[in-house]
């Protein structure tokens, strides 16, 4: 078992500056866990105190059930993959994956078993007798992660492994590093900035910003059930649109008028029963790119009008972007449409897909 629990953990810098604030977190036997946001949000800082890289501050830090505020890295039985790779520059991709078993005194026939064990699962076989200046980055990051897998460890840690590669070679080793999660059935918590990353990778992820953790939730549940507008806002690419406007009800009718009094949306108060409190009170509405619907002027109805400023063409779909309530909006759609910047363009919202947040403290509530 290699279960990673976190209570109440907390991390204070120097002058006072607090990286990491009173973090629960417990992570299963054999689950993959993505840790996201954005720079400065504190992950890496987490994944460091998992490590043993950086002291807790506060609270309790568990492995396997064991208390391991107090305990040295080197017997917390992790391994980390880096950044940066950290290849011996001198060594063979041989001597880089056997270095740290050779160090713990391991007989050289287990060394031979574990590293050739490892090479077979990365396609590195063919690569053990060159030196780290002969391969390409994404072998390079292969062979950092076939060093963590011979030491075969309770807990794997991954520390934005993947953002020195080109895009390509990101996806690929993508796929690579969640057939290995499947192959070794290994603990795994990583940390990335990318949400797409996070989205495709993760059993579960874990939002955090300033230092706090906004949501920890399946990858389809933080989509569709963010708790606060940080999370909606933060998942998604393109990113939610947010409009802010006031809410009425009255004849069992709910009306959404924005802020600027040029959009105004009929709302099913049968879908979203928590509106109604919500009587003459500001709040902002959120609509995904996707539940917006264009169409152009010939024949296209719609229920508002607008210029569009941008348009990317993305190959099987279109980003448009126009201004609507005073916000920049954008919307994702079939590269069915033509369009093109300049076009004026009648659209409506998928109503029965729209967010709601409070506008005080941005919790979610749909």
């Amino acid at each position: 078992m290699a279960e990673v629990k976190l209570v109440n953990v907390s991390k204070t810098f120097e002058k006072g500056i607090v990286a990491v604030k009173n973090v629960n977190l417990e992570i299963q036997d054999k689950e993959f866990v993505v840790l996201v946001g954005p720079s400065g949000c504190g992950k890496s800082t987490t994944l460091r105190m998992i490590a043993g890289l950086e002291e807790v501050t506060s609270g309790e830090l568990y492995i396997d059930g064991e208390l391991m505020n107090y305990i040295t890295p080197k017997n917390r039985d992790i391994a980390m993959v880096f950044q940066n790779y950290a290849l011996y520059p001198h060594m063979t991709v041989y001597e880089n994956m056997a270095f740290g078993l050779k160090l713990r005194k391991y007989k050289k026939v287990e060394i031979d078993e574990r590293v050739n064990e490892a090479a077979a699962i990365l396609n590195l076989e063919e690569l053990m007798d060159r030196r780290p200046k002969a391969l390409s980055g994404g072998q390079r990051q292969r062979v950092a992660v076939g060093r963590a897998i011979v030491r075969k460890p309770k807990v794997f840690l991954f520390d934005e492994p993947l953002s020195n590669l080109d895009a390509k070679l990101r996806v690929q080793m993508r796929t690579e590093i969640s057939k290995l999660h499947k192959k070794l059935n290994a603990t795994i918590v990583y940390v990335t900035h990318d949400q797409t990353e996070a989205m495709t990778m993760g059993n579960r992820i874990v939002i955090m910003n300033k230092g706090v953790v906004h949501q920890v939730d399946t990858p389809i549940d933080l989509y569709n059930k963010p708790l606060n507008k940080f999370v909606a806002g933060f998942i998604g690419s393109p990113s939610m649109n947010f409009i802010e406007g006031t809410i009425s009800y009255s004849d069992r009718n709910l009306l959404f008028t924005s802020a600027s009094n040029d959009l105004i949306l009929h709302i099913d108060e049968s879908k979203y029963p928590k509106l109604k409190s919500y009587n003459n009170k500001k709040i902002i509405i959120g609509v995904r790119p996707e539940d917006i619907i264009p169409s152009n002027n010939n024949g296209g109805v719609g229920n508002y009008s607008a210029d569009l400023e941008v348009v990317e063409p993305m190959g099987n779909e279109l980003f448009l972007y126009f201004t609507l309530s005073g916000v920049q909006i954008v919307a994702r759609v079939s590269k069915e449409f033509v369009f093109a910047a300049g076009d004026k363009i009648n659209l409506s919202f998928n109503t029965d897909k729209l967010y709601f947040f409070d506008k005080e403290m941005g919790q979610s509530i749909n």
